[in-house]
């Protein structure tokens, strides 16, 4: 057994699974299971949204750990549902270790969703939950353009890797600036649901379910870790908001 590539994969496949946006106790799950299916039930993996340890002893006692940093994350459901699936298939046929770092190479080299596509989809969600918050078609329309700008701004910030608070700030900025220069045109739209339907893009959802799941699963560090995450995100999200709110009724009171 080579201990050492055994902790490198397991390593590889728990930073695939949470730089993707699995929850903790998936990924720290995971990894034992791969343990468990090569003979190492002694390994042990500590793992928090930003940082993931493995650990394994030789028989001979010596211990073997590989550290991760996990420097970014993004939401892909997708890849997270194929790394699960090599998981099981690790603990199901126990492979060799160069196939299993192989499928990991594969599943985070495949690409997201073509930028035209993620554009539509977000101009898409603007407009749903503009009309599922009470608002007409006209509101529906103006959030779909809302929503159409917030994926180009936060592509263009995330190039120069801008943080991502100071990205959720300019993309919910802009969403509502230009809900208000259209509601100061036009005084029979409803800027206020046009801009949140707009702005639900960006409410972080998945985060803020994972870590209600990572504290009741008993990761209370990595608990606390993403529900200050989200809370940052809300803190963005109502500063952009409220800087475009405040500056046009400065400008033209809205």
């Amino acid at each position: 057994m080579d201990y050492d590539k055994l902790v490198s994969m397991a390593a590889d496949a728990g930073y695939l699974l949470i730089a993707n946006g699995a929850e903790i106790s998936r990924a720290e799950e995971s990894v034992r299971r791969i343990f468990y299916a090569y003979g190492a039930e002694n390994g042990e993996v500590f793992a928090i949204p930003t940082f993931i340890n493995v650990s394994v002893s030789t028989p001979e006692g010596r211990p073997v750990t590989a550290i991760r940093r996990i420097p970014s994350r993004r939401v892909d459901m997708g890849k997270v549902d194929r790394a699960n699936d090599l998981c099981r298939r690790v603990c199901r046929t126990k492979p060799k270790f160069e196939s299993v770092e192989r499928e990991i190479r594969r599943i985070s080299a495949q690409p997201v969703f073509p930028f035209p596509l993620q554009v539509a989809a977000y101009a898409l969600v603007a407009a749903a939950f503009t009309l599922f918050y009470g608002g007409n078609c006209s509101d529906a329309l103006v959030s779909f353009l809302c929503g159409a700008a917030i994926r180009p701004i936060c592509s263009l910030l995330e190039r120069f890797h801008v943080n991502l608070f100071f990205i959720n700030v300019a993309a919910s900025f802009a969403a509502a600036a230009i809900a208000l220069c259209f509601a100061n045109f036009n005084a029979s739209l409803n800027y206020d649901k046009i801009i949140i339907g707009a702005l639900m893009n960006l409410v972080p959802g998945i985060a803020i379910t994972d870590f209600m799941r990572d504290i009741i699963a008993g990761d209370l560090i990595a608990g606390i870790l993403r529900f200050t995450e989200s809370l940052l995100v809300a803190a963005a999200i109502a500063i952009g908001a409220g800087i475009a709110l405040t500056a046009m009724r400065m400008l033209w009171g809205v």
